[in-house]
């Protein structure tokens, strides 16, 4: 079974007949390409068009981050699961203001059941009861502008509990750079998750460049973001609480420069070792009867999605019941 690599030695990636070999100052690594279903790149790597021809015959993915921990970008090889039909309903679906709405609204009934769900063992009931109240406001929003308002407030409600929860400074939400080490935590997990959910979609038809709850632009996957709604609660928040308050994360692994607070690349390891030890554990799923992995609930939401489109049956985003 492939599985995801993560590179974080400066050095060269290069296709060496059919496999790929990594030559760092760590020495020479030959990775078996069978092996991979994507790579994320975290260090400075020279690879050559001959490489990214390779990874795109065997549909792998790949995601490059820069210095500082930031997201700067993915390569996604020629989608391969093509489907013209579910392309003119996803466009159908933008196009029709209550069908986007009725989306957009889920994506976020989704969100911010989910962020309750980290909430409710915490003792933290106002919280819990003002996120109530946004979720039923959520059900009067009229447009998707009402919808994404009522996320931003539901979320910065939930980041208020976040001093209390870690113990850590936090303030505000600030990105671009983040100002503080929680933020930039938050910053660096929602791109894993970001990509973790793109490397899903391509291997569906959907198109990730039509989406719903943020409006679709150029340069970017905004599906990938609409879905990433959902599962962010999941797969960062929860980590983040979990290596703060098991002290596997301090600030020792965070670095200061000039406006911007960044991971160190000790810091991106620990989490990255967390995120991936999260998408790969399983859960028994109450409706499949059967154990299935964090990252296929992404996948199943997908198709979800894909039924819904096709008007076979309403989506319902993946909301936690364990």
């Amino acid at each position: 079974m492939s599985r995801t690599y993560y590179i974080f030695s400066s050095g060269r990636l290069k296709r060496e007949h059919n496999t790929l070999c990594l030559e760092s100052e760590e020495g020479r690594r030959v990775i078996p390409v069978e092996d991979v279903e994507q790579i994320y790149f975290f260090g400075e790597t020279d690879f050559n068009s001959r490489l990214l021809e390779f990874l795109a015959q065997k549909g792998i993915t790949a995601h490059i981050f820069n210095h500082f921990g930031y997201y700067t970008g993915s390569f996604i090889p020629r989608a391969s699961q093509l489907s013209g039909f579910l392309l003119v309903r996803q466009v159908e679906h933008y196009l029709c203001p209550d069908k986007r709405l009725a989306l957009a609204r889920c994506f976020v009934e989704g969100a911010i059941h989910n962020i309750r769900r980290n909430l409710e063992k915490r003792g933290l009931d106002d919280i819990c009861t003002g996120l109530d109240n946004y979720r039923n406001a959520l059900k009067k929003a009229s447009s998707v502008e009402e919808v994404m308002s009522t996320e931003a407030h539901a979320r910065k409600l939930y980041y208020s509990a976040w001093e209390e929860i870690t113990g850590w400074e936090f303030g505000e939400r600030t990105r671009q750079p983040p100002q503080n080490a929680l933020n930039a935590l938050i910053s660096f997990g929602n791109a894993m998750t970001y990509t973790t959910v793109l490397k899903e979609i391509y291997k569906t038809a959907l198109n990730p460049t039509i989406s719903y709850l943020h409006e679709p632009s150029e340069r970017r996957f905004s599906l990938a973001l609409d879905i990433a709604e959902v599962f962010k609660p999941v797969l960062v928040d929860k980590i983040i609480f979990r290596l703060i308050n098991q002290k596997q994360l301090t600030l020792d692994h965070f670095n200061r420069d000039l406006n911007a607070t960044y991971l160190s690349e000790e810091g991106r390891k620990v989490f990255v070792r967390e995120f991936e030890t999260q998408v790969e554990s399983t859960i028994l799923h109450r409706t499949l009867r059967r154990k299935v992995k964090y990252k296929s609930l992404i996948r199943l939401d997908l198709y979800k999605l894909i039924k819904h489109l096709l008007g076979e049956e309403t989506f319902t985003p993946m909301k936690v019941w364990w």
